[in-house]
């Protein structure tokens, strides 16, 4: 019976470590990078080495390493939820260092142009809010807090000026900016919201993923930088924008990060 009972907390414990993740098991620190569409990590994915591919709740997490830096890369999906589910995942399972969210936005700064790059200072959420009689009234949040909903979310400062510095070296001076970037579940194609955005929280740029992201790594305390390049201007003509600079715009970012972990 003792005998039994031996081989049986033997076979608990077995399998109690092969259900713990990738965190609990290895002790290696990991650069997290993250988007929500397969273009954004296309470049990423033909320069690493990866030396095996998770699979996470359907998501595809790529392990190896990258300009030499161990690296977990994932497409997340489109839009906040995604965007948070994903990077909850990864920081469960792996032990992430700092995160970087790459791909594309819509431009909202006039002095912005398609295939400039932003690089966020600060995120918001610009859909939070209520719907009332009166229309849409954005909810802010608690600033002393940091992660309430409606807040501005802060980057890692070191990480963004990073990012800066290298998206300089890729692009140039004239077509980099930092600035609050704008998240909400809706592809943005109108001049009117576009104006909104500036005006209500100085935006330079629009997208469905960075905030969620922001939240996440600021619950975890994982520092975290968010940079985008412009495949469109959120007017009436982004969706043939989108169409005709996406992949191009997401391979420059893309470009970014490669010189970032070079750095780092």
């Amino acid at each position: 019976m003792k005998r039994f009972a031996v081989i049986f907390l033997v076979v608990l414990l077995l399998l109690t470590l092969c259900a713990c993740d990738s965190k609990k098991t290895d002790d290696k620190e990991y650069i997290g990078i993250i988007s929500a569409m397969d273009n954004e990590i296309a470049e990423l994915i033909n320069e690493a080495d990866i030396e095996r591919t998770d699979n996470i709740g359907g998501l595809k997490y790529y392990v190896g390493k990258l300009k030499g830096k161990p690296v977990v890369i994932a497409k997340s999906g489109i839009g906040k939820v995604r965007a948070s589910a994903g990077a909850t995942a990864m920081l469960n399972n792996y032990n992430i260092s700092k995160m970087i969210f790459t791909g594309i936005a819509g431009g909202v700064a006039d002095e912005t142009k398609v295939m400039d790059q932003v690089i966020a200072t600060k995120l918001v959420e610009h859909d939070y809010g209520k719907i009332t009689n009166d229309g849409f009234i954005w909810l802010s949040g608690d600033p002393g807090v940091g992660i309430e909903p409606g807040a501005y979310y802060d980057t890692d400062l070191l990480l963004t000026n990073l990012a800066y510095e290298c998206a300089v070296e890729v692009l140039g001076a004239e077509h980099v900016f930092k600035g609050v970037i704008a998240t909400g579940d809706q592809f943005i194609a109108s001049e009117d919201y576009v104006k909104r955005l500036q005006d209500d929280y100085n935006a330079y740029a629009c997208e469905m993923e960075g905030a969620s992201v922001a939240v996440i790594c600021i619950q975890y305390n994982v520092p975290f930088a968010v940079i985008r390049c412009l495949s469109d201007k959120a007017d009436g003509e982004a969706h043939e924008s989108y169409e005709n600079f996406g992949d191009i715009a997401a391979a420059n970012s893309s470009a970014i990060v490669l010189k970032m972990l070079e750095k780092i």
